[in-house]
């Protein structure tokens, strides 16, 4: 399983509709978690209207058909699969939680508030030989370089 950790210097609304454009370009599913039902309906706007030429099928958990969505916005990671099926997990709240180690990509977004916790992370994950982790930060232009 492979764990990108994004160090967030700009906003969130540029970052995460590509990673979700990715992911779902590749034939993907996607689950996005954040704890805030502020940040999540927040989220739903941003996936709707980000740009006016792309168009990223998604929805809020239990919303809808849950299953039928290729980007599904949830509060949480529930000990059973997701039920849109999703292999890929962004978490955009900052918050680590281990069930994300139970996908096969994780995205694990965080600020400078959270970094103390995205440090710890890291660190908890040195030593296992199932996970791959990479730390990427954007440099002076704006773009993502894999630091570590």
């Amino acid at each position: 399983m492979q764990v990108d950790f994004y160090h967030l210097t700009s906003p969130l609304d540029r970052v995460l509709p590509r990673i979700a454009e990715r992911v779902v370009q590749t034939g993907g599913r996607l689950l996005i978690v954040a704890e805030s039902e502020e940040q999540r309906v927040a989220l739903d706007r941003l996936l709707w209207s980000y740009a006016p030429e792309s168009f990223l099928p998604h929805a809020q958990a239990g919303s809808t058909d849950d299953t039928a969505q290729p980007i599904l916005i949830t509060q949480d990671i529930q000990e059973s699969a997701p039920a849109n099926a999703a292999r890929n997990v962004a978490v955009v709240d900052g918050r680590w939680r281990d069930l994300i180690l139970t996908f096969d990509r994780a995205f694990h977004l965080f600020d400078d508030e959270a970094i103390q916790e995205a440090r710890l992370a890291w660190k908890a994950l040195a030593d296992r030989d199932d996970v791959e982790r990479r730390y990427w930060k954007q440099n002076d232009s704006g773009r993502w370089e894999q630091a570590a």
